[in-house]
């Protein structure tokens, strides 16, 4: 199982939009995200900042690389393109982070 960190940019003003957005999470989405072997998936807001700050873990990392051609999840980053900086094709600018500690 691999462990994925990454941060995502929030627009300043939308915090309670974008919490409202997820606690809202389509089913569909979440069956989808399920399927593609992801878990323990959580995503902490930086209130000084905006910044977003996602971790999950994942199985097969193949099937994450298929998910920006997935239309629900095409469908999703246009919901929230606008909260949140995006990148050309309505996916977030989400920037990986390398682990440099881990206690299990």
């Amino acid at each position: 199982m691999n462990r994925i960190a990454f941060k995502m940019q929030l627009h300043k003003g939308f915090e309670a939009e974008y919490k409202k957005r997820h606690d809202e999470l389509w089913p569909e989405l979440k069956v989808l995200l399920k399927a593609t072997g992801i878990s323990d998936y959580s995503i902490f807001l930086d209130e000084t900042t905006n910044s977003l700050f996602g971790i999950l873990k994942a199985g097969d990392s193949k099937l994450i690389d298929n998910l920006p051609a997935h239309p629900v999840m095409q469908k999703w980053w246009l919901y929230m393109k606008d909260i949140m900086e995006c990148n050309a094709d309505n996916s977030p600018v989400s920037i990986p982070l390398k682990e440099v500690f881990y206690l299990p």
